[in-house]
């Protein structure tokens, strides 16, 4: 195993630190996939998709910031001593980045973890309610090549959405200490991460109430309107595409700098800008194309219509309350 992770690491140590962080990132993401992916087209079954998509957020990002110690220590695997393992408090306390990271690299890469562990568990818990089914895999769970175009698909997803999460990490600690402390974009991007994590999940916690007392005989109502339900048709949707960009907000501050730039091997020109802009934005221009018009937006409004849509109250519901950006 020492052996393998060796040629690996030895394999992907590219110049550009970018690619370092990146190939190998984007490599685990399709390789858990691919291993999650084979049991279940064997059993078919889709109860560890979603659980699975969110394991592979938190290993890949866990890696992107473990990527730059695990090469320097194996560098040094033949010597009496090894780089120590980065900490975490000097993260927030030192600008040095001598055995630390960016406090930018840390707060991303929780902020990614913490999402990810929310939704996944949320899901899993879900679908562990509905017998492990998900009616979105009616028709691809009995097609190999379908169901297994699904996990492919969700490699992307996380590929895509990390981008800048993994550009930031690639970044050497060394070399983010000489920005200033804290930036106006920073705390904009915080602060749209935090409002969006809180809107998603409070959208999720009414539902799931809202399911429980109808299970319970508590109300007769065959669709929620009450709380940010009726505020936006599709509150949680909202709050995800906005939690990624302020992911991307806060991570397009540092690969935009003069020092982003350099470290990722952009000229630091108007060209070099704006292709870090738009590796940054690539995150949650793709979130919002798969809620809006793949997965998300499409199947529910598609399953609701199709339901009640001859009733005059759901007609009036959808008049009143905005598909998507709340109304307030």
């Amino acid at each position: 195993m020492s052996g393998l992770i060796s040629a690996l690491l030895h394999a992907t140590n590219y110049k550009n630190p970018f690619l370092r962080t990146l190939i190998p990132s984007i490599g685990l993401a399709f390789g858990l996939q691919a291993a999650t992916a084979l049991p279940s087209i064997i059993g078919q079954t889709e109860r560890y998709y979603d659980l699975s998509g969110s394991l592979t957020y938190i290993s890949c990002t866990a890696l992107s910031l473990y990527l730059p110690t695990l090469r320097a220590r194996y560098a040094a695997s033949l010597t009496a001593t090894q780089p120590a393992w980065p900490s975490l408090l000097a993260s927030f306390s030192s600008k040095a980045g001598v055995n630390a990271w960016n406090w930018r690299q840390v707060v991303l890469s929780a902020a990614v973890t913490f999402w990810a562990a929310r939704l996944g568990t949320f899901l899993f818990s879900r679908i562990t309610a509905e017998n492990g089914k998900d009616s979105r895999f009616d028709s691809i769970r009995v097609s190999p090549p379908k169901f297994f175009v699904a996990f492919v698909a969700q490699a992307t997803w996380v590929s895509l959405c990390l981008l800048p999460v993994l550009a930031v990490n690639s970044i050497p600690a060394t070399a983010l200490a000489a920005l200033p402390m804290v930036t106006l974009v920073d705390v904009l991007g915080l602060l749209l991460y935090v409002g969006g994590i809180t809107f998603e999940a409070t959208a999720d916690r009414q539902k799931s109430q809202w399911m429980k007392e109808k299970t319970e005989k508590k109300h007769s109502e065959d669709f929620l309107t009450r709380g940010l339900w009726s505020k936006s048709r599709h509150p949680n949707y909202f709050g995800e595409s906005t939690l990624w960009t302020g992911i991307a907000t806060t991570a397009a501050g540092v690969m935009m700098s003069n020092i982003g730039q350099a470290s990722m091997g952009f000229s630091g020109s108007a060209g070099g800008r704006i292709a870090a802009l738009a590796m940054a934005g690539v995150s949650p221009a793709f979130v919002s194309f798969l809620l809006l018009k793949v997965s998300g937006v499409p199947m529910s409004e598609k399953k609701y219509d199709k339901r009640y849509g001859d009733r005059k109250d759901y007609q009036k519901w959808k008049e009143e309350t905005p598909m998507f950006i709340p109304k307030f």
